[in-house]
């Protein structure tokens, strides 16, 4: 009993420690909204009793001052120090100060809580931004639960190594890429590829890293250490992309330094001309120079476009595509051309048979029967999608007694008492006449696909054809892709007839084949020229040159090799072609948004400015339509969140 007093106090201490973390964690969320909230409280506070209570309203207006104003202020003069540059918050604190100089503490107050109120929006538009692509962080498995000699053992995803089996119970997040070697389940991989419903996978079927099993148990085969998980490099890809500045924001930040010294600069001249030249009283003089540092500051157009860009992101990395920076969104809503590579990225990178023609008694069932049996020891990828199509009939296939692969022309076999041959024209006998069937050969490879031969010891047993096929989406994707006016072009090391049947039957508009990497990336320059900003995607380490030639380089994510995915700048985290065109639309919404904020902040700013020098503008209303227009740019880039 004794022992358990230490163990129900040291609970109460876990427990108490936790919600301080968590109260903590809430406070710097939250802390910069708070304190906008409370500054509003003691600012209308003040306001109500200012005439009854002139001390309390006093110290309530420095109170608001005070709670209101600190994080800019405290952003404003680490800026100057560090930077030496004037920004917009030292600008606001100028303001408010000197509407307090004069009288005006209600509207400097308002002022104060306005920015204030617009400096938390803006930071709630980043952190969620930040949050929905970061919050994989959290997804990360911190152990697995390591399966060696019969026992299970708990460690670090740091210690897996490739080679090493773990098991995966119902209901726990995958700690490691890898290879289902024994169960089955539905996995959740929305968190990678954005897709919405669990997939079903089985032995053999590859898994990822931060995924959520379902309901089955798991042994799987770890393919990839830690730090190289797809899992690993979606959070590096984040990093890249929350630290990256577009060209247009860096310009406005450029900018805001040098606008706002010739803002206090004029402030300056307003206090002083009026007064001494145009006989104004200092009041008046000094208000309408208070109004001008109010209204001629840049908050609105500051706000245009980082959290229209991060939105942006954000809304596509949650449909499963992940930008390494708003500068590629930018170039990718300029983009006129979209250059495809074939294998892997227009077709699936699997040959499938799509041709079976037997020449002597056999069905076409049994002739893919005996050359599926055969190709079932052969690791190349001809001969395993002969074996795959021969499967799929359910009978079993047996394994032949003696097989000797022939590198670059076939295999040869003893089978059910018979010598074969499987593979090119090249390797059938050389006194075989074939000529009768060169019309056929010919329209197979005329369609692009590759002609297999198989003869026995009687003679030509029959032909099969295979070809790499399209991906389903990639027609739907290469129209969409026109009706926005882009021309696409196909790049590919494959052969002409097989590029031009699949460019044909995809629609694509432009071909050029039997490219080497470097002709790739000549190619690419010269659509540039023709052009302007082209985007390239691919998935093989020969894209990655014309992946970084390109105005934006895209990955794809599952398929893509890690050179290409460390050069795109743009990732398919599920291989869909489709969110190619979304992504486009989504840039062009984005570019859209942001010069709607820009055009709009710049004549708010005229408007105002031009109502002072008339003296048609009071401080209250300046206050109102400058702060009024930096919620309105920061509540419209919020709208690229949804959609």
């Amino acid at each position: 009993m004794n022992e358990a007093k230490p163990t129900c106090t040291s609970s109460m201490f876990v427990q108490s420690d936790m919600k301080q973390k968590d109260w903590i964690r809430s406070l710097k969320r939250h802390g910069e909204g708070i304190a906008a909230v409370v500054c509003g409280v003691f600012t209308f506070a003040a306001w109500i009793i200012q005439h009854n209570a002139y001390t309390w309203s006093f110290v309530l207006y420095i109170l608001a001052y005070c709670v209101g104003g600190y994080m800019k202020t405290k952003e404003g003069i680490l800026t100057l120090i560090n930077e030496r540059e004037l920004d917009v918050n030292l600008l606001m604190l100028l303001a408010a100060v000197g509407a307090a100089s004069i009288g005006y503490w209600f509207e400097g107050a308002i002022l104060i809580f306005i920015f204030a109120l617009s400096g938390a929006l803006e930071s709630y538009t980043m952190m969620r931004s930040y949050r929905d692509i970061a919050s994989l962080m959290d997804l990360k498995p911190e152990t697995a639960r390591l399966y060696k000699d019969g026992t299970e053992k708990q460690v670090k995803i740091e210690e897996l190594r490739v080679g090493d089996k773990i098991i995966v119970k119902p209901g726990e997040r995958i700690p490691a890429d890898g290879v289902i070697r024994e169960g089955t389940s539905s996995i959740n991989q929305s968190s990678i590829t954005g897709e919405s419903l669990p997939v079903e996978k089985n032995v053999e079927d590859t898994v990822y890293a931060g995924t959520l099993n379902g309901e089955g148990s798991l042994v799987i085969e770890v393919t990839s250490e830690s730090e190289s998980s797809l899992f690993s490099k979606i959070i590096r890809l984040v990093q890249e992309a929350q630290s990256e500045m577009p060209p247009s924001q860096r310009f406005i930040e450029r900018f805001e330094g040098i606008y706002a010294k010739v803002v206090v600069g004029i402030t300056l001249l307003l206090m002083l001309i009026p007064y001494y030249v145009l006989g104004w009283s200092w009041s008046e003089a000094l208000y309408r120079a208070m109004v001008f540092l109010v209204v001629a500051s840049p908050c609105a157009l500051v706000a245009s476009i980082m959290p229209a860009m991060l939105s942006a992101i954000s809304n596509s990395a949650r449909k499963g595509v992940l930008f390494k920076g708003g500068a590629h969104l930018e170039n990718l809503a300029g983009v006129r051309a979209v250059a495809f590579d074939k294998t892997g990225t227009l077709t699936i990178g699997r040959p499938q048979v799509t041709d079976v023609i037997p020449l002597q008694e056999y069905s076409k069932e049994e002739l893919l029967w005996i050359v599926g049996s055969i190709e079932s020891l052969s690791e190349h990828p001809i001969g395993r999608a002969v074996t795959e199509k021969a499967e799929e009939a359910g009978r079993p296939l047996h394994r032949p007694q003696r097989m000797q692969a022939v590198t670059g022309f076939g295999v040869v076999a003893e089978f059910e008492g018979q010598r074969w041959k499987i593979g090119k024209e090249a390797f059938v006998e050389d006194d075989e006449d074939i000529t009768h069937l060169t019309g056929i050969v010919n329209r197979l490879e005329g369609e692009g696909k590759t002609v297999i031969f198989a003869q026995n010891e009687s003679g030509l047993a029959g032909l099969l054809a295979v070809q790499d096929t399209l991906r389903p989406e990639a027609k739907e994707t290469v129209a969409w892709l026109k009706n926005l006016g882009i021309t696409v072009v196909m790049l590919t090391g494959d052969k002409r007839a097989a590029a031009e049947a699949i460019a044909a039957e995809a629609g694509v508009d432009e071909v050029y084949a039997e490219l080497l990497p470097q002709q790739k990336v000549e190619r690419i320059k010269a659509l540039r020229e023709r052009y302007g900003k082209v985007a390239m995607i691919g998935d093989g380490v020969n894209d990655a040159p014309a992946l970084a030639t390109a105005s934006v380089g895209i990955a794809m994510g599952n398929a893509g090799s890690d050179v290409a995915l460390d050069t795109a700048d743009l990732v398919l985290m599920n291989d869909d072609l489709k969110k190619i065109p979304m992504a486009i639309r989504l840039g062009k919404k984005a570019g859209r948004v942001i010069k709607q904020n820009i055009a709009f902040s710049l004549s708010i700013i005229i408007l105002l400015i031009l109502s002072n020098f008339a003296q048609s503008l009071t401080l209250p209303l300046g206050v109102i339509g400058h702060e009024g227009s930096t919620i309105l740019v920061i509540l419209n880039g919020l709208r690229l969140l949804r959609g």
